[in-house]
């Protein structure tokens, strides 16, 4: 019987199926690489943007203060829907206030200080959230990835029944197959506990828009505020009638007064400067995973009550948890630390199985020199081109072309190692043909 494909033509496809396969690697390796990197990431805002004034607190005078400045540096502007107040934290002693058109910097007293310059550190984040895709597309992939790395825990540990009992055994000093394998299989092993709760948290982050639409459409009619309602509150009935600023100082009085163990994070005005305006303030929790509570205010400043992600429903509070167990965001830097040391391990982890897959196809008489050359040139490529971009930040400022310098950065180095593979692989072949000189 007739072959159904020529042999060049199950060739070509096994070089597109490789091919498809080491895209898929790499852009698994480039979420655990940049999620490494955004664990840091009001570190980056700082070093980013240096000038910015810093606080440990700010009143709450300062604070009406500055949303009444920026409201009138927007006259004659499209209304914003949300204003947003960023709190002095820990982590970032600044406050910034954010609005649909802009954000800035206030310092102490409320006066505008500079805008805010933090462009690289949301290009890093936009690379590992949707790989600089739109947002529907580009988290729902990154989501899938997650659920990836979950199977590729598990399958692991079934496929390698001494995988715990070996957890020290590692063979370093082998300068072979044998050492990637030891340094695969050990760091697979100390890493299990937060890969796992890393792909978890991100598959469900990531997956949010495909879930919460589906929620929507199925019980809902549509109506996906209705959807998320049960989990994050629902929002009071408009009304775009022009009416006054609120004055939020009441507000932070209260919650000083009223929850002085809670630590205000952010403030959020909803439609400011209409009939329907009203506030909500994010406060944190210590010792707790939740992101923060919501606490609901009228216009007038009348308390309304929580939402419940501190002591709601456990669905409720394990949503609440998922964004901090996720990002490190909680126990400070020592948390920090421990999270960008196994996220380097968790890299390794994924651009060490790709060579041991490699090594396995030469033994079986199939090298892939160029294919492994160009693996070569992902592994160092990409760190090398985040590099880049931070480069570009410091020399060009906070307008450089981001995403553009880290795509071609990464597929120059990729490519040019591929190349340099082909390359030796043909002058090894002519060396090899007799009469033929190289």
């Amino acid at each position: 019987m007739k072959a159904l494909f020529t042999k060049d033509t199950v060739r070509r496809g096994v070089a597109a199926h490789s091919a498809i396969g080491l895209i898929c690697c790499a852009l698994l390796y480039l979420i655990c690489v940049t999620g490494t990197a955004i664990v840091l990431y009001e570190e980056w805002q700082r070093f980013e943007q240096p000038d910015a004034p810093e606080m440990q607190a700010v009143t709450p005078s300062a604070i009406d203060t500055a949303i009444a400045n920026v409201a009138a540096s927007e006259t004659g502007r499209e209304p914003t829907t949300h204003l947003f107040v960023h709190m002095p934290t820990d982590a970032l002693p600044r406050t910034t206030i954010t609005t649909d058109t802009q954000a800035v910097h206030v310092d102490g007293k409320g006066a505008i200080a500079v805008p805010e310059e933090n462009a690289w550190a949301e290009f890093l984040l936009a690379l590992h959230y949707r790989l600089n895709l739109p947002a529907v597309w580009g988290m729902t992939l990154v989501g899938l990835f997650g659920a990836m790395i979950v199977a590729l825990a598990v399958s692991g540990i079934v496929a390698h029944p001494r995988i715990f009992r070996d957890a020290f055994r590692l063979r370093a000093r082998r300068r072979d197959d044998v050492a990637t394998l030891d340094w695969h299989n050990r760091l697979a092993v100390w890493t299990l506990p937060f890969a796992l709760a890393m792909a978890l948290t991100g598959a469900m982050i990531g997956l949010f828009y495909i879930s919460g639409s589906s929620l929507a459409q199925t019980a809902y009619g549509g109506d996906g505020d209705a959807a998320l309602a049960p989990v994050f509150g629902a929002e009071p009935e408009a009304d775009d009638t022009p009416a006054p600023l609120p004055r939020v100082a009441p507000v932070l009085r209260y919650m000083a007064r009223e929850y002085p163990a809670v630590r205000v994070s952010y403030l959020i005005l909803h439609d400011p400067g209409t009939r329907g305006q009203h506030i909500q303030v994010v406060g944190e929790h210590d010792r707790r995973l939740i992101f923060g509570e919501y606490y609901a205010f009228a216009a007038d400043g009348t308390f309304r009550g929580t939402t419940g992600l501190a002591d709601g429903t456990l669905g409720q509070q394990f949503a609440a948890s998922i964004y901090n167990l996720h990002f490190g965001n909680y126990g400070g830097l020592p948390v920090k630390i421990a999270y960008i040391l196994f996220g380097i391990a968790l890299s390794a982890v994924v651009a060490t199985g790709t060579f041991i897959w490699l090594d396995k196809q030469a033994r079986k008489g199939r090298p892939r020199p160029v294919i492994r050359a160009g693996w070569w040139g992902v592994t160092i490529g990409m760190p090398v081109a985040i590099g880049v971009t931070l480069i570009a930040r410091l020399i060009w400022g906070n307008g450089a072309p981001f995403v553009a310098i880290f795509w071609i950065a990464t597929l120059a180095i990729t490519a040019a190692a591929m190349h340099r593979s082909r390359r030796a692989g043909a002058r090894g072949t002519a060396s090899a043909t007799p009469g033929f000189a190289p």
